[in-house]
């Protein structure tokens, strides 16, 4: 892939399959997305932190343009697609492009998929945050190829263990941190809402 990714360094990890909502407001960004819309093309999220860019990010496809304001700000509904390793970063527009290369899952030796029991403890964990959480515990479905993103993506985890996650190049491992992070937060969310409800 010899074309250059436009590049949105953001303080968050886009993780793929994942929804993100951006409102966009600063003028070269304007520039980028309205040139990613005109083109259909989709962009590359990378968290950034005082050390520069991360070496992963995801893409990001636009969903929609959920809004237009008349001094030319937007918010759009975008989703994370695929991960990439950021080979170059180029500095010769507006706003960062780069080179980029595919990252793909490792052939796992024995067919690729996490047990059925890995999943299902996944999906009931995810649940019981949820639930705590007071969200609906309408988790994605346990079918799902990128499940450990999914789950990962849709509750307010550590950014470094996102990170973490964006570059682990297998699903089954991806799960099993999940189910590590999940398993270490749930006491404390426990202890929460027991205090609350007494």
């Amino acid at each position: 892939m010899n074309s250059l990714l436009p590049i949105f360094p953001l303080d968050l990890v886009l993780l793929p399959g994942v929804p993100l909502p951006l409102h966009i407001f600063e003028p070269r960004y304007r520039e980028m997305i309205a040139e990613c819309l005109e083109r259909k093309k989709p962009f590359g999220v990378v968290r950034v932190s005082s050390g520069g860019v991360a070496d992963i990010g995801c893409t990001a496809e636009i969903m929609s343009v959920t809004k237009k304001y008349d001094d030319g700000r937007m918010d759009i509904l975008t989703r994370g697609v695929e991960r990439f390793e950021v080979i170059q970063v180029n500095n010769d527009r507006a706003f960062l492009q780069a080179e980029i290369s595919v990252v793909q899952d490792e052939e796992e030796d024995e067919p690729g998929k996490p047990s059925a029991q890995l999943v299902a403890q996944a999906v009931r964990l995810h649940a019981e945050i949820a639930k705590l959480a007071g969200a609906e515990p309408s988790g994605p479905d346990e079918h799902a190829a990128n499940l450990s993103f999914l789950l990962a993506g849709s509750l307010p985890l550590d950014l470094d263990f996102k990170q973490n996650l964006l570059s682990t190049l297998s699903e089954a491992k991806r799960l099993q941190a999940v189910i590590g992070y999940l398993e270490a937060v749930l006491p404390g969310l426990r202890r929460a809402a027991k205090a609350q409800w007494n």
